[in-house]
Protein backbone atom coordinates (compact mmCIF):
# COMPACT_ATOMS: atom_id res chain seq x y z
CA UNK A 1 0.00 0.00 0.00
CA UNK A 2 1.50 3.38 -0.77
CA UNK A 3 0.53 6.00 1.71
CA UNK A 4 -0.11 9.46 0.80
CA UNK A 5 3.11 11.57 1.60
CA UNK A 6 2.36 14.72 4.09
CA UNK A 7 4.14 16.77 1.20
CA UNK A 8 1.85 15.91 -1.57
CA UNK A 9 -1.34 16.63 0.60
CA UNK A 10 -1.80 19.64 -1.04
CA UNK A 11 -1.40 18.37 -4.84
CA UNK A 12 -3.31 15.49 -3.97
CA UNK A 13 -6.38 17.71 -2.62
CA UNK A 14 -6.19 19.76 -6.12
CA UNK A 15 -6.12 16.34 -8.17
CA UNK A 16 -9.30 15.15 -6.06
CA UNK A 17 -10.81 18.43 -6.73
CA UNK A 18 -10.04 17.94 -10.41
CA UNK A 19 -11.88 14.39 -10.58
CA UNK A 20 -14.67 14.99 -9.15
CA UNK A 21 -16.16 16.80 -12.27
CA UNK A 22 -15.73 13.44 -14.47
CA UNK A 23 -19.20 12.14 -13.83
CA UNK A 24 -20.26 15.35 -15.53
CA UNK A 25 -17.55 15.28 -18.00
CA UNK A 26 -19.08 11.84 -18.82
CA UNK A 27 -22.63 13.18 -19.20
CA UNK A 28 -22.07 16.16 -21.18
CA UNK A 29 -19.23 16.11 -23.30
CA UNK A 30 -21.13 14.72 -25.86
CA UNK A 31 -24.09 16.18 -25.94
CA UNK A 32 -23.69 18.27 -28.66
CA UNK A 33 -23.36 15.51 -30.58
CA UNK A 34 -26.97 13.79 -30.25
CA UNK A 35 -28.54 14.68 -33.19
CA UNK A 36 -25.74 13.69 -35.32
CA UNK A 37 -25.17 10.39 -33.44
CA UNK A 38 -28.39 9.40 -33.64
CA UNK A 39 -28.13 9.90 -37.61
CA UNK A 40 -24.88 8.35 -37.92
CA UNK A 41 -26.17 5.12 -35.86
CA UNK A 42 -29.18 4.89 -37.68
CA UNK A 43 -31.56 5.07 -34.81
CA UNK A 44 -34.05 7.01 -32.96
CA UNK A 45 -33.34 10.11 -30.26
CA UNK A 46 -34.27 8.17 -27.52
CA UNK A 47 -31.97 5.28 -27.93
CA UNK A 48 -28.90 8.53 -28.06
CA UNK A 49 -30.60 9.57 -25.15
CA UNK A 50 -30.78 6.21 -23.35
CA UNK A 51 -26.80 6.11 -23.17
CA UNK A 52 -27.23 9.20 -21.06
CA UNK A 53 -29.52 7.09 -18.89
CA UNK A 54 -27.68 3.70 -18.38
CA UNK A 55 -24.80 5.97 -17.48
CA UNK A 56 -26.04 7.39 -15.14
CA UNK A 57 -27.97 4.79 -13.49
CA UNK A 58 -24.67 2.22 -13.47
CA UNK A 59 -23.50 5.36 -11.57
CA UNK A 60 -25.70 5.35 -9.18
CA UNK A 61 -26.12 2.11 -8.27
CA UNK A 62 -22.72 1.61 -8.33
CA UNK A 63 -22.13 4.43 -5.68
CA UNK A 64 -24.59 2.68 -3.41
CA UNK A 65 -22.41 -0.24 -3.13
CA UNK A 66 -18.86 1.03 -3.85
CA UNK A 67 -18.49 3.11 -0.13
CA UNK A 68 -18.67 0.01 1.21
CA UNK A 69 -15.18 -1.17 -0.66
CA UNK A 70 -13.45 2.15 -0.30
CA UNK A 71 -13.97 1.75 3.54
CA UNK A 72 -12.74 -2.24 3.57
CA UNK A 73 -9.70 -1.79 0.39
CA UNK A 74 -8.77 1.59 0.97
CA UNK A 75 -9.39 4.73 -1.92
CA UNK A 76 -6.24 4.73 -4.13
CA UNK A 77 -5.54 1.22 -5.73
CA UNK A 78 -9.15 0.97 -6.69
CA UNK A 79 -9.54 4.54 -7.83
CA UNK A 80 -5.82 3.99 -9.94
CA UNK A 81 -7.92 0.66 -11.69
CA UNK A 82 -11.05 2.38 -12.38
CA UNK A 83 -8.83 5.31 -14.04
CA UNK A 84 -7.70 2.87 -16.06
CA UNK A 85 -10.94 1.03 -16.93
CA UNK A 86 -12.86 4.93 -17.88
CA UNK A 87 -9.75 5.60 -20.37
CA UNK A 88 -10.00 1.85 -22.13
CA UNK A 89 -14.17 2.13 -22.53
CA UNK A 90 -13.29 6.04 -23.71
CA UNK A 91 -11.24 4.19 -26.81
CA UNK A 92 -12.98 1.87 -27.26
CA UNK A 93 -16.64 3.40 -27.56
CA UNK A 94 -14.46 5.65 -29.97
CA UNK A 95 -13.44 3.37 -32.48
CA UNK A 96 -16.55 1.32 -32.69
CA UNK A 97 -20.02 2.21 -34.36
CA UNK A 98 -22.11 0.34 -32.53
CA UNK A 99 -25.22 1.16 -30.44
CA UNK A 100 -24.63 -1.54 -28.27
CA UNK A 101 -21.37 -1.34 -27.70
CA UNK A 102 -21.90 2.28 -26.79
CA UNK A 103 -24.65 1.04 -23.85
CA UNK A 104 -22.73 -1.32 -22.89
CA UNK A 105 -19.45 0.60 -22.14
CA UNK A 106 -21.32 3.49 -20.93
CA UNK A 107 -22.12 1.21 -18.34
CA UNK A 108 -18.28 0.07 -17.49
CA UNK A 109 -17.99 3.84 -17.14
CA UNK A 110 -20.61 4.66 -14.80
CA UNK A 111 -19.20 2.06 -12.58
CA UNK A 112 -15.95 2.87 -12.99
CA UNK A 113 -16.72 6.71 -12.35
CA UNK A 114 -18.24 5.49 -9.51
CA UNK A 115 -15.64 4.34 -7.95
CA UNK A 116 -13.52 7.16 -8.77
CA UNK A 117 -15.90 10.30 -7.30
CA UNK A 118 -16.99 8.14 -4.22
CA UNK A 119 -13.28 7.54 -3.25
CA UNK A 120 -12.27 11.64 -3.91
CA UNK A 121 -15.25 12.78 -2.14
CA UNK A 122 -14.10 9.99 0.77
CA UNK A 123 -10.20 11.31 0.33
CA UNK A 124 -11.33 14.93 2.48
CA UNK A 125 -13.27 13.36 4.87
CA UNK A 126 -10.37 11.14 5.44
CA UNK A 127 -8.09 14.25 5.84
CA UNK A 128 -10.41 17.06 6.97
CA UNK A 129 -12.51 17.61 10.29
CA UNK A 130 -14.66 20.70 11.35
CA UNK A 131 -15.24 24.39 9.40
CA UNK A 132 -12.56 23.18 6.87
CA UNK A 133 -14.46 19.76 6.15
CA UNK A 134 -17.62 21.78 5.88
CA UNK A 135 -15.79 24.36 3.33
CA UNK A 136 -14.66 21.86 0.91
CA UNK A 137 -17.76 19.95 0.62
CA UNK A 138 -19.48 22.93 0.07
CA UNK A 139 -16.99 22.90 -3.15
CA UNK A 140 -17.98 19.93 -4.45
CA UNK A 141 -21.42 20.63 -6.51
CA UNK A 142 -19.30 24.28 -7.33
CA UNK A 143 -16.56 21.84 -8.89
CA UNK A 144 -19.28 19.20 -10.00
CA UNK A 145 -20.97 22.43 -12.14
CA UNK A 146 -17.39 23.10 -13.61
CA UNK A 147 -18.33 20.01 -16.01
CA UNK A 148 -21.33 21.67 -17.30
CA UNK A 149 -19.76 24.64 -17.87
CA UNK A 150 -16.82 22.88 -19.81
CA UNK A 151 -18.12 19.76 -21.22
CA UNK A 152 -20.53 20.68 -23.92
CA UNK A 153 -18.96 24.04 -25.07
CA UNK A 154 -16.14 22.17 -25.68
CA UNK A 155 -17.94 19.17 -26.98
CA UNK A 156 -19.79 21.46 -29.51
CA UNK A 157 -16.40 22.72 -31.15
CA UNK A 158 -15.20 18.87 -31.15
CA UNK A 159 -17.87 17.45 -33.30
CA UNK A 160 -18.20 20.05 -35.25
CA UNK A 161 -14.62 19.91 -36.47
CA UNK A 162 -13.74 16.63 -36.10
CA UNK A 163 -17.00 14.60 -35.29
CA UNK A 164 -18.47 12.86 -31.97
CA UNK A 165 -15.78 10.06 -31.78
CA UNK A 166 -13.06 13.32 -30.29
CA UNK A 167 -15.30 13.68 -27.59
CA UNK A 168 -14.34 10.21 -26.32
CA UNK A 169 -10.51 10.61 -27.29
CA UNK A 170 -10.48 13.71 -25.50
CA UNK A 171 -11.83 11.84 -22.27
CA UNK A 172 -9.27 9.10 -22.67
CA UNK A 173 -6.50 11.15 -22.83
CA UNK A 174 -7.19 13.82 -20.32
CA UNK A 175 -7.91 10.53 -17.88
CA UNK A 176 -4.68 9.01 -19.04
CA UNK A 177 -3.33 12.17 -17.66
CA UNK A 178 -4.50 13.03 -14.36
CA UNK A 179 -4.01 8.99 -14.11
CA UNK A 180 -0.41 9.61 -14.20
CA UNK A 181 -0.23 12.56 -11.84
CA UNK A 182 -2.30 10.69 -9.58
CA UNK A 183 0.25 7.67 -10.09
CA UNK A 184 3.03 10.66 -9.17
CA UNK A 185 1.29 12.43 -6.23
CA UNK A 186 -1.49 10.46 -4.54
CA UNK A 187 -1.38 7.82 -2.01
CA UNK A 188 -3.61 5.76 0.29
CA UNK A 189 -5.72 8.01 2.88
CA UNK A 190 -7.86 5.04 4.44
CA UNK A 191 -6.16 5.03 8.10
CA UNK A 192 -8.70 2.39 9.85
CA UNK A 193 -10.30 -0.27 7.07
CA UNK A 194 -13.16 -2.06 7.95
CA UNK A 195 -14.37 -5.53 7.82
CA UNK A 196 -16.40 -6.11 4.83
CA UNK A 197 -19.53 -7.78 6.60
CA UNK A 198 -22.57 -7.90 4.31
CA UNK A 199 -25.04 -7.91 7.40
CA UNK A 200 -23.72 -5.09 8.80
CA UNK A 201 -23.06 -2.89 5.97
CA UNK A 202 -27.07 -4.10 5.49
CA UNK A 203 -27.71 -2.76 8.95
CA UNK A 204 -25.05 0.60 8.25
CA UNK A 205 -26.94 1.68 4.88
CA UNK A 206 -30.48 1.14 6.63
CA UNK A 207 -29.76 2.89 9.66
CA UNK A 208 -28.85 5.95 7.26
CA UNK A 209 -31.99 5.61 5.08
CA UNK A 210 -34.03 5.45 7.59
CA UNK A 211 -33.04 8.98 8.79
CA UNK A 212 -36.01 10.44 7.24
CA UNK A 213 -34.69 14.33 7.04
CA UNK A 214 -31.36 12.47 5.25
CA UNK A 215 -33.53 10.67 2.82
CA UNK A 216 -36.03 13.67 2.05
CA UNK A 217 -32.91 15.33 1.47
CA UNK A 218 -31.87 12.63 -1.21
CA UNK A 219 -35.04 12.90 -3.09
CA UNK A 220 -34.60 16.86 -3.48
CA UNK A 221 -30.78 16.13 -4.73
CA UNK A 222 -32.39 14.05 -7.39
CA UNK A 223 -34.92 16.21 -8.21
CA UNK A 224 -32.82 18.71 -8.60
CA UNK A 225 -29.90 16.87 -10.60
CA UNK A 226 -33.02 16.35 -12.70
CA UNK A 227 -33.88 19.49 -14.10
CA UNK A 228 -30.40 19.78 -15.65
CA UNK A 229 -30.11 16.08 -16.88
CA UNK A 230 -33.70 16.57 -18.66
CA UNK A 231 -32.27 19.72 -19.97
CA UNK A 232 -29.23 17.78 -21.39
CA UNK A 233 -31.18 15.07 -22.73
CA UNK A 234 -34.00 17.39 -24.48
CA UNK A 235 -32.18 20.26 -25.37
CA UNK A 236 -29.81 19.12 -28.30
CA UNK A 237 -32.81 17.75 -30.62
CA UNK A 238 -35.22 20.85 -29.59
CA UNK A 239 -32.20 23.81 -30.43
CA UNK A 240 -31.48 21.88 -33.54
CA UNK A 241 -34.76 20.88 -34.60
CA UNK A 242 -37.46 23.83 -33.55
CA UNK A 243 -34.80 26.73 -33.55
CA UNK A 244 -32.43 24.87 -36.45
CA UNK A 245 -28.95 25.81 -35.07
CA UNK A 246 -25.71 23.73 -35.07
CA UNK A 247 -23.90 22.13 -32.57
CA UNK A 248 -21.55 24.67 -31.93
CA UNK A 249 -25.21 27.10 -30.76
CA UNK A 250 -26.20 23.77 -28.42
CA UNK A 251 -22.75 23.84 -27.11
CA UNK A 252 -22.61 27.88 -26.16
CA UNK A 253 -26.30 26.98 -24.53
CA UNK A 254 -24.92 24.37 -22.46
CA UNK A 255 -22.08 26.73 -21.60
CA UNK A 256 -25.05 29.25 -19.98
CA UNK A 257 -26.66 26.00 -18.43
CA UNK A 258 -23.99 25.15 -16.68
CA UNK A 259 -22.74 28.24 -15.77
CA UNK A 260 -25.90 29.03 -13.76
CA UNK A 261 -25.41 26.18 -12.01
CA UNK A 262 -22.25 27.44 -10.90
CA UNK A 263 -24.00 30.96 -10.11
CA UNK A 264 -26.59 28.96 -8.26
CA UNK A 265 -24.01 27.01 -6.13
CA UNK A 266 -21.88 30.19 -5.63
CA UNK A 267 -24.54 32.01 -3.99
CA UNK A 268 -25.72 28.86 -1.71
CA UNK A 269 -22.11 28.65 -0.67
CA UNK A 270 -22.13 32.57 0.08
CA UNK A 271 -24.93 31.99 2.24
CA UNK A 272 -23.40 28.79 3.65
CA UNK A 273 -24.32 30.00 7.89
CA UNK A 274 -27.89 30.78 7.13
CA UNK A 275 -30.71 28.23 7.85
CA UNK A 276 -31.49 25.49 5.44
CA UNK A 277 -35.19 26.53 5.87
CA UNK A 278 -35.14 30.32 5.09
CA UNK A 279 -32.77 29.70 2.09
CA UNK A 280 -35.48 27.11 1.09
CA UNK A 281 -38.39 29.29 1.47
CA UNK A 282 -36.71 31.59 -1.21
CA UNK A 283 -35.72 29.01 -3.80
CA UNK A 284 -38.74 26.91 -3.71
CA UNK A 285 -41.50 29.21 -5.03
CA UNK A 286 -39.11 30.76 -7.25
CA UNK A 287 -38.43 27.68 -9.30
CA UNK A 288 -42.18 26.81 -9.86
CA UNK A 289 -42.33 30.45 -10.87
CA UNK A 290 -39.82 30.36 -13.25
CA UNK A 291 -41.04 27.21 -14.92
CA UNK A 292 -44.53 28.69 -14.63
CA UNK A 293 -43.47 31.42 -16.93
CA UNK A 294 -41.26 29.62 -19.23
CA UNK A 295 -44.81 27.24 -20.32
CA UNK A 296 -46.78 30.25 -20.97
CA UNK A 297 -43.95 32.41 -22.94
CA UNK A 298 -43.00 29.85 -24.55
CA UNK A 299 -46.22 28.92 -25.93
CA UNK A 300 -46.99 32.35 -27.37
CA UNK A 301 -43.74 33.78 -27.91
CA UNK A 302 -40.32 31.19 -28.58
CA UNK A 303 -37.50 32.30 -28.99
CA UNK A 304 -33.91 31.05 -28.24
CA UNK A 305 -32.67 33.80 -26.52
CA UNK A 306 -35.94 34.00 -23.84
CA UNK A 307 -36.08 29.89 -23.73
CA UNK A 308 -32.30 30.14 -22.81
CA UNK A 309 -32.64 33.34 -20.32
CA UNK A 310 -35.65 31.16 -18.73
CA UNK A 311 -33.37 28.35 -18.50
CA UNK A 312 -30.63 30.17 -16.90
CA UNK A 313 -32.46 31.21 -14.08
CA UNK A 314 -34.09 27.97 -13.36
CA UNK A 315 -31.10 26.60 -13.35
CA UNK A 316 -29.33 28.83 -10.63
CA UNK A 317 -32.47 28.13 -8.72
CA UNK A 318 -32.11 24.30 -9.23
CA UNK A 319 -28.30 24.39 -8.66
CA UNK A 320 -28.68 26.73 -5.74
CA UNK A 321 -31.01 23.91 -3.81
CA UNK A 322 -28.67 20.92 -4.95
CA UNK A 323 -25.88 22.82 -3.05
CA UNK A 324 -27.61 23.81 -0.11
CA UNK A 325 -29.10 19.62 0.26
CA UNK A 326 -25.50 18.15 -0.82
CA UNK A 327 -23.52 19.84 2.02
CA UNK A 328 -26.89 18.95 4.64
CA UNK A 329 -26.89 15.78 3.62
CA UNK A 330 -22.54 14.62 3.56
CA UNK A 331 -22.21 16.65 6.99
CA UNK A 332 -25.68 14.88 8.29
CA UNK A 333 -23.46 11.42 9.26
CA UNK A 334 -19.58 12.14 10.78
CA UNK A 335 -18.85 8.25 10.65
CA UNK A 336 -18.54 5.69 7.54
CA UNK A 337 -17.50 8.45 5.00
CA UNK A 338 -17.08 5.76 2.23
CA UNK A 339 -20.77 4.40 2.40
CA UNK A 340 -22.28 7.97 3.32
CA UNK A 341 -20.54 9.76 0.65
CA UNK A 342 -22.15 6.17 -1.76
CA UNK A 343 -25.28 6.66 -0.41
CA UNK A 344 -25.58 10.49 -0.73
CA UNK A 345 -24.47 10.16 -4.95
CA UNK A 346 -25.54 6.86 -5.86
CA UNK A 347 -29.41 7.84 -3.81
CA UNK A 348 -29.15 11.06 -6.14
CA UNK A 349 -27.68 9.68 -9.51
CA UNK A 350 -30.75 6.83 -9.38
CA UNK A 351 -33.50 8.80 -8.18
CA UNK A 352 -32.12 11.21 -11.05
CA UNK A 353 -32.47 8.90 -13.42
CA UNK A 354 -35.78 7.31 -12.70
CA UNK A 355 -37.46 10.93 -12.61
CA UNK A 356 -36.00 12.90 -15.54
CA UNK A 357 -36.41 9.74 -18.04
CA UNK A 358 -39.41 9.12 -16.93
CA UNK A 359 -40.80 12.53 -16.86
CA UNK A 360 -38.96 13.32 -20.62
CA UNK A 361 -40.96 9.94 -21.78
CA UNK A 362 -44.15 10.51 -19.82
CA UNK A 363 -44.54 14.24 -21.28
CA UNK A 364 -42.70 13.63 -24.67
CA UNK A 365 -40.50 16.90 -24.00
CA UNK A 366 -39.85 17.12 -27.86
CA UNK A 367 -41.11 21.13 -27.65
CA UNK A 368 -40.51 24.28 -25.56
CA UNK A 369 -44.25 23.85 -23.77
CA UNK A 370 -43.40 20.33 -23.01
CA UNK A 371 -39.93 21.38 -21.28
CA UNK A 372 -41.52 24.05 -19.42
CA UNK A 373 -44.07 21.48 -18.10
CA UNK A 374 -41.24 19.25 -17.24
CA UNK A 375 -39.62 21.82 -15.12
CA UNK A 376 -43.04 22.62 -13.58
CA UNK A 377 -43.39 18.92 -12.56
CA UNK A 378 -40.25 18.38 -10.81
CA UNK A 379 -40.26 22.25 -9.10
CA UNK A 380 -43.48 21.14 -7.73
CA UNK A 381 -42.06 17.75 -6.60
CA UNK A 382 -38.77 19.95 -4.80
CA UNK A 383 -41.79 22.63 -2.96
CA UNK A 384 -43.78 19.35 -1.73
CA UNK A 385 -40.32 17.36 -0.87
CA UNK A 386 -39.08 20.68 1.49
CA UNK A 387 -42.27 21.16 3.19
CA UNK A 388 -42.17 17.85 4.38
CA UNK A 389 -38.16 18.16 5.09
CA UNK A 390 -39.29 21.20 7.08
CA UNK A 391 -42.09 19.15 9.02
CA UNK A 392 -39.59 16.70 9.84
CA UNK A 393 -36.66 18.72 11.03
CA UNK A 394 -39.23 20.40 13.11
CA UNK A 395 -40.57 17.75 14.70
CA UNK A 396 -36.75 16.51 15.67
CA UNK A 397 -36.02 19.63 17.57
CA UNK A 398 -39.40 19.47 19.26
CA UNK A 399 -38.67 15.70 20.55
CA UNK A 400 -34.88 16.70 21.63
CA UNK A 401 -34.67 16.19 24.74
CA UNK A 402 -34.71 19.41 27.20
CA UNK A 403 -31.64 20.04 29.17
CA UNK A 404 -32.54 20.49 33.06
CA UNK A 405 -31.90 23.61 34.57
CA UNK A 406 -28.50 24.12 36.72
CA UNK A 407 -28.54 24.36 39.99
Amino acid sequence: MKPLKEHHVAISTVLAFALIPLSGFATDIYLPSFPAMATLFGTSQTDIQLSLVVFVVSNGISQLFVGSLLDTFGRYRLSIAALVVFALSCLVIAISHSLAVLLSMRVIQGIAVALIVVSKRAFFIDLYAGSRLKHYTSLFSIMWATAPIIAPFLGGFLQHYFGWESNFYFLGLTTLILLLLELIYSGETLKSPQVFKASSLLSIYASKLKTFDFSVSLFILGSAFSMVIMYNMASPFIIEHVFHESAVTIGYCSLLSGLAILAGGLISKSFINRPLVSKMRVAGPLLIAIATIMVSTMYYTPSLVTFMILVILMHMASGFTFNTFYTFALGRFSSHAGIVSGITGGGTYIITSILSYSVVTLLQVQDLVMLGAAYLTLATLIVISFIVFALAQKRVKQEEPQLAPAV
